[in-house]
């Protein structure tokens, strides 16, 4: 760890920026012009605020773009079972089809039936952008079966984007590589700078045939990820950290993380939360260590801004997803069922689809842009230029509000202000209608998740949950159905702020909410099989 290396506390964190500005160093990260302290590359930032070659990298990528993942899917193909390092949020099972959290998989596949599998996803989802290797274990502790699969595609699929994902320890020697099969998106997992903190998560590595353990361990894992960042950067190569939120071991620390990414060129910084529950069987599950809190998780992030860019759209993804982010389709595509499926690469007809999904895509900032000078002009005359609220979103894609509540799996959570409506994440939640019936007893655990919000938008909400979450504080809105998030989300704070003006309501603050760990509940996957 540096000599200079400062640290504060959650408390402070949760001051804002000014509480860390003599901490984080500006220059370097993401290569756009938009000014230090931008949310996420790609979602305010597009084709003006960015390098020509870097746009056509990012603009239909789901997981370098906020905006993009409204539109565009991503699939991952589990070839790489092995891992060269353990980490104690992590235990890789197989067979757990209604959970997503990386390492799980449902099947494990060879290259030649991934790059099969590829072909056939592409074939009937034509917005499918980007193939990932991301597991179950870690990609380039398997270089054979990830490069095999790697080359195959950039011959019968070269519209695809390539992606792969490691802990950075073998990193440094498949750089080349990685460069020879135009691999552009590289993610690291990234949880320390500091070997004291790192022997507290990874209890050991294996490394030129040999197994370390302890601060030896972590020394060695933070050169090697140091240097596979550098090499990548001084390549060209795209970089994506991932970094684990552990509460009381690393918290505080990913600021000074941030910091030493964005030196080395990182495009991006995702901040995830640690899924620790115990069943998952993880050292930290079995010992009780916890996770963040949503607000803990979003003071952190709002911590390094002005650091490497966030990410705050990631869905913590399973080793084998298929479609966009917060939905998996990887059951329409097992192996016995792509036997049965007559496939078709047709390049041309998914170059045209693409094409009719980017006009959404800008007709969504678009709206986003014409909503903005009415929430300006409300706030002001409300009294309120530094009111920010945050709003949950029900949404099946597109960038529209066009879910029902009761059929949720997730929210997306925006933060709104006179100046933008931003996306900072997402919230899991229990599936309320079940069998064409609502659970009443899961709306607690829901108005949990999203406690935080002002107010909730949706689709169509039945009465039951609009009184439970109108008790609660939080607003159920259905009036925006089927436009446009950003939009929407404006558009209501633009009322808002008129309510507050004339003194129909009073803005009072919001409390802290419960970051659901895991994905998919088993009410969910029961529901599922009851609709089909």
């Amino acid at each position: 760890m540096s000599a200079n290396a400062a640290f504060v506390s959650i408390a402070d964190l949760k001051k804002g920026r000014s509480a860390i500005s003599e901490v984080i160093e500006t220059g370097g990260g993401c290569s756009t012009t938009g000014g230090e302290g931008k949310a996420s590359c790609g979602s305010s930032a597009g084709a003006d605020d960015m390098p020509p070659e870097i746009w056509e990298k990012v603009k239909n990528h789901p997981c370098y773009s906020e905006e993009a993942h409204h539109h565009f899917a991503r699939m991952h193909v589990a070839v790489a079972p092995a891992c060269n390092i353990q980490c104690n949020y992590c235990n890789r099972k197989y067979d757990c089809s209604n959970e997503s959290r990386p390492g799980v998989v449902s099947q494990k596949l060879t290259p030649d039936q991934a790059v099969k599998k590829v072909l056939a996803v592409a074939s009937e989802i034509p917005q499918m952008t980007v193939l990932g290797i991301a597991g179950p274990g870690d990609s380039l502790a398997n270089p054979k079966k990830t490069f095999d699969t790697m080359r195959q595609l950039a011959e019968q699929a070269p519209d695809i984007k390539l992606c792969l994902s490691t802990n950075g320890l073998a990193l440094p020697d498949m750089v080349d590589e990685i460069c020879k099969y135009n691999i552009d998106h590289v993610t690291i997992t990234i949880n320390m700078v500091d070997p004291a903190v790192g022997e507290k998560i990874y209890p050991w590595i294996f490394y030129n045939h040999k197994r370390y353990t302890g601060v030896e361990a972590a020394k060695i894992l933070h050169e090697r990820q140091m240097l596979g960042l550098e090499m990548l950067t001084a390549r060209g190569v795209l970089t994506k950290i991932n970094s684990v939120l552990i509460p009381g071991i690393n918290d505080e620390h990913l600021i000074e993380v941030n910091r030493e990414v964005k030196k080395r060129g990182a495009f991006l910084h995702n901040i995830m939360p640690l899924i620790s529950e115990p069943e998952h069987g993880t050292v930290f599950g079995l010992t009780g260590q916890r996770g963040p809190t949503a607000q803990e998780l979003k003071a952190v992030q709002d911590a390094c801004m002005g650091g490497a860019n966030l990410m705050r759209h990631c869905r913590q993804c399973r080793a084998d997803a298929v479609g966009l982010l917060g939905e998996d389709r990887s059951e329409e595509f097992t192996l016995d069922k792509i036997e049965a499926m007559d496939i078709h690469y047709d390049l041309d007809k998914r170059r045209a689809y693409q094409q009719k999904v980017e006009a959404e895509r800008q007709a969504q900032h678009q709206a986003k842009v014409d909503a903005l000078d009415a929430a300006l002009d409300a706030a002001l005359i409300a009294g309120q230029e530094d009111l920010k609220v945050l709003v949950a979103v029900a949404t099946e894609g597109h960038g529209r509000v066009n879910q029902h509540f009761g059929h949720a799996t997730e929210f997306q959570i925006f933060e709104v202000s006179r100046k933008e409506a931003l996306f900072v994440g997402h919230r899991r939640v229990d599936l309320y209608c079940q069998g064409g019936y609502g659970e009443d007893e899961q709306l607690p655990s829901i108005v949990g998740a999203i406690n935080d919000c002002h107010a909730v938008l949706v689709s169509k909400i039945g009465a039951c949950p609009r009184d439970e979450l109108t008790a609660a504080g939080i607003e159920p809105v259905d009036q925006y159905a089927h436009e446009f998030i950003e939009k929407a989300a404006l558009s209501w704070f633009t009322d808002y702020c008129g309510r507050v003006a004339a003194g129909q309501i009073t803005h009072q603050a919001r409390g802290d909410a419960r970051i659901r760990q895991g994905a998919f509940t088993g009410a969910a996957g029961d529901a599922a099989e009851l609709a089909a």
